[in-house]
C-alpha cells in the first residue's frame, strides 16, 4: 500500500488515495479480486472487503469502477482509500504548531507520539494528515503538502514541509546532499567520566527480525553523531547531539552504546509492547533546530523549535 501522487481518486479528509499493486501470480487467474484480497489480506473481513469494492471508490489504473464481482488482473493498479475507525485511532492529544509559511515551505513544530505520514494504524492522526486540513492553509494547495524529511514519531521538534512542487526538489537535495545543520536535544543518564564533546562513530544496520529496530555492530562505521552536555541535573543530563548522517535511530542506539539510553525510550534497550503509550512519559528527544542554505534565495535559514524537554517533571 503506498500514497500516491496522481491516482483517479481525489484527496479524501486530507488523505490522498492509496494504490496496491497486483502481482503476477497464476493461482489467481480467471478468478475474482475479491478472493485475492481476502487470502493477502485477511485482517479485514470479507464482508468488509464486499462493501469496499462495491462503495464505488476502488478503481482500476484506467478509471474504471471495480466492485466485488471484477476479476483479478495481474500488473495492474487498484487505488482505493485507507480506512480506519475512530475507535481503533483515537487523536493524540498534542498539537502541532506552525512556525513559518513562504512561497515554498511550512516550518512546523511536531509533538512527540504523533506520526508524521499515514502508515499502519495512523491515518487521520498524522501530522500531514492534519496540516492538509488545517483551516489557515486553505489558500494553498494543500494536496502539494509534503515532508522534505523524516522525524520518527516518537521525537518532536522542528521539521520542513514542502507545498511549492516546482521547488521541492531543491530543497529535497539539501538532505540528499548533506547540506543541512541539524541540532538536537535530549535527557539521558548523566556521565561525568566522559571527554565531551563526544565523536560517536559506528556501523549501524536494521536489525535482521525487528525491522522497526536498530543494531550497532562492527564495520566500517556509515553513522556519525557529536555528543556535548549542555547542563547536568544529577542522575539525568541534557545533551546536545549533532548527527552528520541520518541513519535510522541513528540518536537513540549511539546513545545507548554510551551506557546513556535516552529518558522514556520504549525501544532502546529494551523494546517495550508497540501498542502500550504512556502519554505522560514521552521520548526525551527533540529536534531543536535545522539550518541551511536557502536554494532559492541563497540565504542563511535556521528554524528553532518552542518546545522545551524539561517542560515535563523528571524523576
Amino acid at each position: 500500500m503506498n500514497e500516491l501522487a496522481n491516482t483517479p481518486l481525489p484527496m479524501r479528509n486530507g488523505i490522498k488515495a492509496s494504490y496496491l499493486f497486483l502481482p503476477h501470480d497464476a493461482r489467481y487467474n480467471g478468478r475474482s479480486l475479491l478472493e485475492f484480497l481476502c487470502v493477502h489480506f485477511s485482517f479485514v473481513s470479507e464482508q468488509a472487503w464486499r462493501a469496499r469494492l462495491n462503495s464505488g471508490f476502488v478503481l482500476a489504473q484506467d478509471g474504471t469502477v471495480l466492485t466485488a464481482d471484477a476479476l483479478y488482473r495481474a500488473g495492474e493498479k487498484i487505488y482505493y482509500y485507507r480506512e480506519i475507525s475512530r475507535a481503533d485511532e483515537p487523536r493524540i492529544p498534542f498539537d502541532e504548531q506552525i512556525l513559518h509559511i513562504d512561497e515554498h515551505l511550512i516550518v512546523v513544530d511536531k509533538p512527540h507520539f504523533l506520526p508524521v505520514i499515514p502508515s499502519g494504524r495512523f491515518l487521520q492522526e498524522t501530522l500531514l494528515t492534519r496540516l492538509r486540513l488545517r483551516p489557515e492553509l486553505q489558500h494553498l494547495n494543500v494536496a502539494d503538502i509534503t515532508p522534505i524529511h523524516r522525524l520518527d514519531k516518537d521525537t518532536a521538534g522542528v521539521m520542513l514541509f514542502s507545498h511549492n512542487r516546482a521547488t521541492r526538489g531543491a530543497y529535497q537535495s539539501l538532505f540528499q546532499f548533506k547540506q543541512v545543520h541539524k541540532v538536537y536535544e535530549a535527557i539521558a543518564p548523566t556521565r561525568e567520566d566522559l571527554n565531551y564533546p563526544l565523536e560517536v562513530a559506528s556501523r549501524l544496520q536494521r536489525h535482521a527480525e525487528h525491522f522497526y529496530l536498530t543494531d550497532q555492530v562492527t564495520g566500517e562505521p556509515n553513522a556519525f553523531t557529536t555528543v556535548e552536555l549542555i547542563e547536568n541535573r544529577g542522575a539525568h543530563s541534557l545533551y546536545r547531539l549533532n548527527p552528520s548522517t541520518g541513519k535510522k535511530h541513528q540518536l537513540r542506539v549511539h546513545m545507548m552504546g554510551l551506557g546513556m539510553p535516552l529518558l522514556n525510550d520504549g525501544l532502546y534497550p529494551v523494546a517495550t509492547a508497540m501498542d502500550v503509550v504512556d502519554y505522560d512519559k514521552p521520548l526525551k528527544l527533540l529536534a531543536r533546530s535545522i539550518g541551511f542554505v536557502d536554494p532559492i534565495t541563497q540565504q542563511e535559514r535556521r528554524f528553532e523549535s518552542q518546545l522545551q524537554l524539561y517542560s515535563v517533571c523528571i524523576e
